[in-house]
């Protein structure tokens, strides 16, 4: 027995998922506007003796490292968490129009967030993870899917009813029209006037274009900075230290400088591969490629409103990251994945 509703209309949406996607997205909007807070104070007086006193005695005692050491660990979890909770924010949104892919992103960012949530303050981290995991449990499941469950008959109503030969039973639950996919052939010829469906949106190519543009030159500019660290590191450091003379001051060696700059490198570099082939992939008109690349476009807004508080020539890839992000996120651009 199925329910006669229109594909569009499909089950309704449970409260459940209602109340955790505005929660996660109103839970990662405190979570970033915390980071901004967080990062802004991390070289104040108060935070340096507090991170003295915490390394003055066990457990802190043990760990081997100085305040510089902390203080460079604390930004960069920060960064992270101000990253995840940017694309987590979006991401609830999409869940509000039943996008299981978004579902599943936010999973994965459940993780990281949970941890790097916690140099930031952790409980409105824990909360938007928690409500994550929340879309996966009844009556969420359910939603997703496109199942609509109905009650059992009443064994009174099941007994008066006339005898047929035959016994028949009532299915406890049914299935909702799914949601429209790509259809895998042409019914017929198109009628006039009609929109080709199956052509690519033009904001397709150019969301795909920005990302091959900016991870390209990022991937280039920070494998060449790798390289010049490498084989010049006198040159790096006498530049770094003519931009801000009050490093030695800080307590930041050169030695901290040159790891920090190898970890950052080597992640903005696999994280510039791993965009270009999504990009690509979402070009293809694969459905979790889109998904991926409107992570990755907010995780890059995110890390880059941090960074432009000290460099103003980051504000060019801060605008393609918007521009990326508002392009994949338009409604025409999700109806063409989902044909």
């Amino acid at each position: 027995m199925t329910t006669p509703t229109t594909p569009s209309a499909g089950p309704a949406r449970p409260r459940q998922v209602t109340l955790a996607a505005w929660l996660i997205m109103g839970g990662s909007v405190v979570v970033v506007l915390t980071v901004f807070e967080r990062v802004a104070g991390l070289h104040s007086l108060e935070t340096r003796q507090s991170v003295q006193k915490f390394l003055s005695e066990p457990p802190g005692a043990d760990l081997g490292v100085g305040v510089t050491e902390v203080l460079a660990i604390l930004r960069v979890l920060c960064m992270v968490a101000a990253g995840c909770a940017t694309a987590a924010a979006i991401l609830g949104y999409q869940v509000l129009q039943r996008r299981r892919s978004a579902r599943l992103a936010l999973t994965v960012l459940a993780l990281p967030l949970f941890v790097t949530g916690v140099a930031s303050g952790g409980f409105m981290s824990s909360l938007v993870a928690a409500m994550s995991v929340m879309l996966w449990f009844q009556p969420a499941r359910d939603w997703f899917d496109g199942v609509v469950r109905e009650p059992l008959s009443e064994p009174t109503a099941r007994s008066s009813a006339p005898a047929t030969g035959q016994e028949t039973s009532q299915s406890p639950w049914v299935v909702a029209p799914p949601i429209p996919r790509r259809p895998t052939e042409q019914a017929g010829p198109q009628a006039p006037g009609a929109t080709d469906t199956s052509a690519r949106p033009t904001e397709i190519t150019l969301a795909c274009a920005l990302t091959w543009v900016f991870a390209g030159l990022a991937l280039v500019v920070m494998a060449a900075s790798m390289v010049v660290l490498a084989t010049s590191p006198g040159l790096v450091f006498d530049e770094l230290h003519r931009q801000n003379p009050d490093l030695a001051s800080q307590g930041v060696s050169d030695a901290t400088l040159r790891t920090m700059t190898f970890v950052v490198g080597g992640v903005v570099i696999a994280w510039s591969l791993a965009a270009l082939v999504v990009a690509v992939l979402a070009f293809r008109r694969v459905g979790w490629a889109r998904t991926a690349l409107v992570v990755s476009a907010s995780a890059s807004l995110a890390l880059l409103l941090l960074a432009t508080l000290g460099q103003v020539l980051l504000v060019v890839p801060l605008a393609a990251s918007v521009v990326t992000l508002a392009l994949l996120v338009r409604p025409d651009v999700r109806a063409w994945y989902d044909r």
